[in-house]
C-alpha cells in the first residue's frame, strides 16, 4: 500500500522561466493576431507619416498649458452665458408637454407649406379678403392660438 501524501511541493518559477513563458504567450498571441497587428501597425504608421502622432505627442506635453487656456476660454462671460441660456432652455423644453411640442411642430411644418404654395401665386390680399380670412375656421384658430399665447406669455413676464 503507498504511504499518504503530507506534503505538497510547489515549484517555485524562476524568473528566467517566467520570462520564457511570457515570451511565448506574446508569440502565440502574435500569430493569432497577425492580420489585426498588420492594420494597427499600418494605421500607426500612417498616423505618423501625418504627423498627427507628433501633435498628440506634443499635446501630452503641454497638457497643463493646454488645460490652463481650456479653463480661460470655458470661463468667459459668452461661453458662461451660453451655458446659463442653455440650461434654462432645456428647463423649458422639460416643463412642456412632448404632444404639444410634436403638434406644433407639424403644424409649422404644414404653415410652412400652405406658405410656400400659396405666395407662388403673387396676387395681393385686400382688406375685404382679410376680413374674410378671419372666418376661415384654421385662420381664425390660429390666431386664437396666438392671442391666448401672447396672453400667457405677457402674464410669464409681469413680475
Amino acid at each position: 500500500m503507498a504511504s499518504p501524501i503530507t506534503q505538497i511541493k510547489k515549484k517555485e518559477w524562476t524568473s528566467e522561466e517566467i520570462r520564457q513563458q511570457k515570451l511565448f504567450e506574446l508569440e502565440t498571441l502574435i500569430v493569432e493576431q497577425n492580420e489585426s497587428l498588420n492594420k494597427l501597425l499600418d494605421i500607426t504608421g500612417d498616423l505618423n507619416n501625418a504627423g498627427v502622432l507628433d501633435a498628440v505627442l506634443a499635446m501630452i506635453k503641454a497638457k497643463e498649458g493646454i488645460a490652463e487656456v481650456v479653463m480661460e476660454q470655458a470661463t468667459r462671460e459668452p461661453v458662461t452665458n451660453l451655458i446659463n441660456n442653455m440650461m434654462s432652455a432645456a428647463g423649458a423644453l422639460t416643463a412642456i408637454d412632448p404632444e404639444s411640442t410634436g403638434q406644433l411642430a407639424s403644424s409649422v411644418v404644414k404653415g410652412l407649406k400652405e406658405a410656400e404654395e400659396q405666395n407662388q401665386n403673387g396676387k395681393k390680399i385686400g382688406v375685404f379678403q382679410l376680413l374674410k380670412a378671419l372666418r376661415d375656421p384654421d385662420i381664425n384658430r390660429t390666431i386664437k392660438f396666438g392671442l391666448n399665447f401672447l396672453r400667457g406669455m405677457g402674464k410669464g413676464l409681469d413680475r
